[in-house]
């Protein structure tokens, strides 16, 4: 119970501040009440704790999306919108000009997706830090998260080998980032177990599928964006103490 307890305080801290000062210690208090009567009861706690998660999770998404239109930020968002719009005209103008691009709806829905789903993220988490390190370094990983996953995508095969490492890795990622709250000296520390997670997964390529040079070149592109951004945090957490 006190593990649930503990996980489901750092959970309620993705809430905008305001929001969380006004009704983090409620909301906490009410999870606590929940779980102690089921131990009462004697029944599991596990399924309680996960629906209280999972519908916790979706009240913070829906709250931080409220926050950014109060914050006036759908002008950032319409920008982002509308940069998206003019990336994918690129695929739609070469298709009339060559055989070699071949893009179909799903496609199309697919890169939209990413593309503003990363400005989406970039609007929600550099917010919390306001100075050009923690900015950068949030850009540069979330830049290696996007093309980490657009490359997986352009090469999927029936094998999803691959992509289950790949997936490992931004796992690793985005729990270190809930974990330290996108608080800069912890994000720090997410980015560096990042590049960790990439290295022991380029490891395991190199000897499951004998591809020594591309898959060192390729990961070691990874590790490096991984790190810089790392790097960019730990410059922002000094500057932030």
């Amino acid at each position: 119970m006190q593990r649930y307890r503990h996980w489901y305080a750092k959970l309620l801290r993705l809430y905008s501040k305001p929001y969380y000062e006004r009704f983090g210690e409620g909301m906490g208090q009410t999870f606590n009440d929940l779980l102690r009567e089921r131990a009462e009861k004697e029944r599991g706690l596990f399924g309680c704790a996960l629906w209280m998660f999972v519908d916790t999770s979706a009240g913070i998404i829906r709250e931080n999306m409220s926050f950014i239109i109060k914050q006036n930020i759908t002008k950032r968002l319409s920008v982002w919108a509308a940069a998206v719009a003019l990336i994918l005209m690129v695929p739609l103008v070469a298709m009339q000009f060559t055989n070699e691009v071949v893009w179909d709806e799903t496609d199309f829905i697919v890169a939209g997706v990413l593309l503003f789903g990363t400005g989406l993220a970039y609007e929600l988490v550099a917010r919390k830090g306001g100075t050009i390190a923690y900015r950068s370094a949030v850009s540069v990983a979330l830049a290696a998260a996007l093309l980490l996953v657009w490359m997986h995508l352009a090469v999927a095969t029936e094998d999803d080998s691959p992509g289950l490492l790949l997936f490992g890795v931004l796992v690793v990622g985005i729990i270190g980032a809930i974990i330290a709250r996108f608080r800069p000296h912890g994000m720090a520390r997410a980015l560096f177990a990042t590049a960790l997670a990439q290295a022991l997964a380029a490891v395991i390529a190199m000897i499951a599928w004998e591809q020594y040079f591309e898959v060192l070149i390729l990961n070691g592109f990874f590790i490096a964006l991984w790190v810089g951004s790392a790097l960019l945090f730990r410059r922002a957490a000094r500057k932030h103490s």
